[in-house]
Protein backbone atom coordinates (compact mmCIF):
# COMPACT_ATOMS: atom_id res chain seq x y z
CA UNK A 1 0.00 0.00 0.00
CA UNK A 2 1.25 3.58 -0.45
CA UNK A 3 0.55 6.51 2.12
CA UNK A 4 0.23 9.70 0.94
CA UNK A 5 0.56 12.73 3.23
CA UNK A 6 0.15 16.32 2.22
CA UNK A 7 1.34 19.43 4.15
CA UNK A 8 1.90 22.84 3.66
CA UNK A 9 -1.63 24.34 3.79
CA UNK A 10 -3.08 27.74 5.82
CA UNK A 11 -3.68 30.71 5.52
CA UNK A 12 -2.64 33.00 2.67
CA UNK A 13 -3.37 36.53 1.49
CA UNK A 14 -4.55 37.15 -1.86
CA UNK A 15 -1.18 37.18 -4.10
CA UNK A 16 0.63 35.35 -1.57
CA UNK A 17 2.03 31.76 -1.87
CA UNK A 18 2.12 28.59 -0.29
CA UNK A 19 3.98 25.61 -1.35
CA UNK A 20 2.13 21.99 -0.91
CA UNK A 21 4.18 18.59 -0.35
CA UNK A 22 3.32 15.24 -0.60
CA UNK A 23 5.09 12.59 0.96
CA UNK A 24 5.05 8.97 0.30
CA UNK A 25 5.70 6.13 1.93
CA UNK A 26 5.71 2.18 1.56
CA UNK A 27 5.98 1.31 -2.20
CA UNK A 28 8.61 3.33 -4.57
CA UNK A 29 6.73 6.65 -5.21
CA UNK A 30 8.34 6.86 -8.99
CA UNK A 31 5.85 3.68 -10.06
CA UNK A 32 2.75 6.35 -10.08
CA UNK A 33 1.77 9.61 -11.73
CA UNK A 34 1.32 12.31 -9.08
CA UNK A 35 -1.93 14.84 -9.16
CA UNK A 36 -3.22 17.43 -6.65
CA UNK A 37 -6.94 17.59 -6.68
CA UNK A 38 -8.61 20.43 -5.34
CA UNK A 39 -12.27 20.27 -3.57
CA UNK A 40 -14.49 23.45 -2.45
CA UNK A 41 -18.24 23.81 -1.47
CA UNK A 42 -20.47 24.52 -4.53
CA UNK A 43 -17.95 23.24 -6.87
CA UNK A 44 -16.99 20.88 -8.67
CA UNK A 45 -13.56 18.71 -7.82
CA UNK A 46 -10.89 19.87 -9.74
CA UNK A 47 -7.58 18.42 -11.00
CA UNK A 48 -5.36 21.61 -10.51
CA UNK A 49 -1.94 19.73 -11.66
CA UNK A 50 -0.03 16.77 -12.30
CA UNK A 51 2.75 14.68 -13.33
CA UNK A 52 3.97 11.98 -15.02
CA UNK A 53 6.15 8.98 -12.72
CA UNK A 54 9.55 10.67 -13.83
CA UNK A 55 8.60 14.05 -14.15
CA UNK A 56 8.97 14.48 -18.02
CA UNK A 57 5.05 15.81 -18.37
CA UNK A 58 3.31 18.48 -16.46
CA UNK A 59 -0.40 19.51 -16.58
CA UNK A 60 -2.10 22.38 -15.16
CA UNK A 61 -5.76 23.59 -15.09
CA UNK A 62 -6.64 26.72 -16.65
CA UNK A 63 -7.64 27.92 -13.37
CA UNK A 64 -4.00 27.65 -12.25
CA UNK A 65 -1.99 27.27 -15.39
CA UNK A 66 1.63 30.18 -15.44
CA UNK A 67 0.29 30.46 -11.60
CA UNK A 68 0.82 27.11 -10.21
CA UNK A 69 4.30 24.53 -10.70
CA UNK A 70 4.40 20.85 -10.07
CA UNK A 71 7.73 19.09 -9.27
CA UNK A 72 8.79 15.73 -8.28
CA UNK A 73 11.66 14.58 -5.97
CA UNK A 74 11.60 10.46 -6.29
CA UNK A 75 14.48 10.38 -4.26
CA UNK A 76 12.79 11.96 -1.55
CA UNK A 77 9.50 10.46 -2.05
CA UNK A 78 8.13 13.53 -2.49
CA UNK A 79 5.94 15.51 -4.43
CA UNK A 80 5.18 19.79 -4.36
CA UNK A 81 3.07 22.29 -5.97
CA UNK A 82 4.40 25.46 -5.27
CA UNK A 83 1.46 28.24 -5.49
CA UNK A 84 2.19 31.76 -6.23
CA UNK A 85 -0.64 34.46 -6.76
CA UNK A 86 -3.12 32.98 -4.97
CA UNK A 87 -6.47 33.97 -5.60
CA UNK A 88 -9.72 33.78 -3.32
CA UNK A 89 -10.85 31.13 -5.93
CA UNK A 90 -7.84 28.65 -4.52
CA UNK A 91 -9.61 28.30 -1.16
CA UNK A 92 -10.13 24.50 -0.78
CA UNK A 93 -8.83 21.24 0.15
CA UNK A 94 -5.70 19.91 -1.65
CA UNK A 95 -5.61 16.44 -1.92
CA UNK A 96 -2.59 14.04 -3.38
CA UNK A 97 -3.33 11.45 -5.44
CA UNK A 98 -1.78 8.66 -6.77
CA UNK A 99 -2.13 6.39 -9.75
CA UNK A 100 0.24 3.77 -12.08
CA UNK A 101 -2.33 5.74 -14.91
CA UNK A 102 -1.97 9.33 -15.24
CA UNK A 103 -5.02 9.96 -16.60
CA UNK A 104 -6.57 9.26 -13.53
CA UNK A 105 -4.67 11.65 -11.61
CA UNK A 106 -4.86 14.29 -14.38
CA UNK A 107 -9.15 14.90 -14.69
CA UNK A 108 -11.04 14.75 -11.90
CA UNK A 109 -14.45 15.16 -13.64
CA UNK A 110 -15.44 11.81 -13.21
CA UNK A 111 -14.36 10.40 -16.88
CA UNK A 112 -12.05 7.86 -15.31
CA UNK A 113 -12.25 5.91 -11.86
CA UNK A 114 -10.82 7.46 -9.10
CA UNK A 115 -7.03 7.41 -8.42
CA UNK A 116 -5.91 4.01 -6.44
CA UNK A 117 -4.37 6.62 -3.97
CA UNK A 118 -5.22 9.40 -1.59
CA UNK A 119 -3.59 11.72 0.77
CA UNK A 120 -5.71 13.33 3.72
CA UNK A 121 -5.73 16.21 2.30
CA UNK A 122 -4.37 20.33 3.22
CA UNK A 123 -6.65 22.99 3.80
CA UNK A 124 -5.69 26.08 2.03
CA UNK A 125 -7.76 29.19 2.48
CA UNK A 126 -6.93 32.62 0.59
CA UNK A 127 -8.13 35.57 2.13
CA UNK A 128 -7.55 39.22 3.15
Amino acid sequence: QLQLVESGGGLAQPGGSLRLSCVASGLPLDYYAIGWFREAPGKEREAVSCIGKSGDTTNYSNSVKGRFSISRDNAKSAVYLQMNDLKPEDTGTYFCVADPLQNLVCDASGRYQSPDYWGQGTRVTVSS
